[in-house]
């Protein structure tokens, strides 16, 4: 990463691309989902809950195309997803941030509704 004014400031630098794949509201959770073995499709959709299949299935093509996932169809009828070498790597970061949110995540949303409730007030002042 380098300091505050080294490439990863540049437009090209790879911890943008990290970012974008990490960042991207179901990947860490597809990518978590395919760590302990490949998974079928509807699989998927079961483990991580609130997921369409459509949007499943954007998100497991978009890690296609990185090389994080491939598709292997065993049978007309069954096709199974699985992490590849590269995707692999990606379980130990995602396992990090699980824990910071295990550890971390009700202090974010004390904070959060903290602050709604200071904007709610301060609305009500305002009228």
């Amino acid at each position: 990463m380098q300091n505050a004014t080294g490439p990863v400031f540049l437009a090209d630098c790879p911890t943008r691309l990290a970012v974008e794949i990490i960042s991207d509201k179901w990947a860490a959770l597809v990518l978590f989902g395919l760590s302990q073995r490949p998974r079928r499709h509807s699989e998927l959709v079961g483990l991580i809950g609130e997921i369409s299949r459509k949007v499943l299935t954007q998100t497991l093509r978009r890690l296609q195309q990185y090389g994080l996932v491939e598709r292997r169809a065993q049978a007309p009828r069954r096709v199974e997803y699985s992490l590849t070498d590269l995707g692999r790597t990606l379980v130990e970061p995602i396992e990090v941030l699980t824990n910071w949110a295990r550890d971390h995540g009700e202090a974010v949303v004390d904070f959060q509704e903290a602050a709604e409730a200071a904007a709610s007030a301060q609305a009500r002042a305002a009228h």
